[in-house]
């Protein structure tokens, strides 16, 4: 009987320790609205976000899909959380339109590395010369990639809204291409469908991408395409001084960017632990483009991405269990 009871009183000890520490994580009581874009290779990131965000307590919602516009002024005005995802310096003029760092939060550096530019399929390239945008300034070299007959350059180019729009037509122009190019805009997931498609049929093939992202896992650069240099840097908006030459001398006119994870700044002031955690997490860009990829392959349910965060989690559960007790400390403090 006395051993049962000594069991008994260290199982209510532990049961009571366990709901202490329950009672006692920052997050409790607290609600989190993550939001993203309408990219679903997104998910991944925000999603990782939010399991830790769970780990302390928070009661994180479904990721809400919204246009990056709105995703940047909801968070600046409070009916959203955070965005995973905030792109520095693609996103410049939308987050400083929305407030800038007098409504945002924002310290860290979540995926780094992230490229973007516009590429030509490596056999157009090599037949014919092509290092640089400039050249379809010559109609012989742009109707090589006319896919409607006009006698233009089709260029694949960005869904509206993304930031990524505004940077190309302003390229477009200041290249003196517009005559010679045209800037396809509209559903990106379909458009470049169809560019793999002619690239697959042996057609030459102009288009936009960035990384992390699928793309380039399909189409390789330096194997199977290449990235196109633009002759001096010009950028709109705020990013108009940005230089993007990089330090061996290549410029591909958009600067390397970082992905910082942004949120309401009121809030993260609030909430010590979550800022911590935002500043703190670091997601390795080679391991968004493999998900992304597992996407493309057909495993692109909610479902699937959730495994695909799981199974990151599980992989590095040392780094992961870390981020979440820095962060839980830093409540404390």
């Amino acid at each position: 009987m006395r051993t049962t009871g000594i069991w008994a009183i260290a199982l209510t000890t532990l049961l009571g320790s366990q709901v202490a520490s329950a009672a006692d994580l920052p997050g409790k009581g607290i609600s989190v609205q993550p939001i993203q874009s309408t990219i679903s290779e997104e998910t991944f990131q925000t999603l990782l976000v939010s399991k830790a965000l769970e780990k302390l307590g928070y009661d994180v919602k479904e990721p809400r899909e919204v246009d990056y516009n709105v995703a940047y002024t909801s968070i600046a005005a409070g009916d959203a959380t955070f965005l995973a995802v905030n792109w520095d310096q693609l996103h410049a003029d939308q987050y400083k339109a929305a407030g800038g760092d007098s409504k945002f939060y924002r310290e860290g550096a979540y995926v780094s590395g992230a490229a973007q530019g516009y590429l030509i399929d490596k056999k157009t390239a090599d037949q014919y010369h092509i290092t640089n945008v400039e050249q379809l300034k010559d109609p012989k070299i742009a109707k090589l990639f006319d896919t409607n007959g006009d006698g233009k350059a089709d260029l694949t180019g960005c869904t509206p809204g993304w930031g990524c729009e505004a940077v190309i037509n302003h390229q477009i122009d200041a290249y003196g291409l517009s005559k010679t190019v045209e800037h396809n805009q509209g559903n990106y997931a379909a458009m470049i469908a169809d560019t793999i498609t002619r690239f697959k049929e042996g057609k030459p093939v102009l288009y936009y991408t960035w990384t992390p992202y699928w793309v380039s896992d399909v189409m390789v650069p330096g194997r199977d395409v290449v990235w196109l240099q633009v002759p001096f840097s010009s950028l709109p908006g705020v990013q108009k001084d940005v230089d993007t030459k990089l330090p061996n001398g290549s410029n591909y006119g958009f600067p390397v960017n970082t992905m910082h994870i942004a949120a309401n700044k009121q809030w993260a002031q609030a909430n010590p632990a979550a800022a911590k955690l935002f500043a703190i997490m670091k997601l390795p860009i080679a391991d968004v483009n493999a998900q992304n990829l597992q996407m493309h392959a057909g495993q692109a349910s909610q479902a699937e991405i959730q495994n695909h965060v799981n199974g990151w989690i599980k992989a590095h559960q040392a780094t992961f269990d870390g981020w979440v007790k820095t962060a839980a400390e830093a409540a404390k403090s």
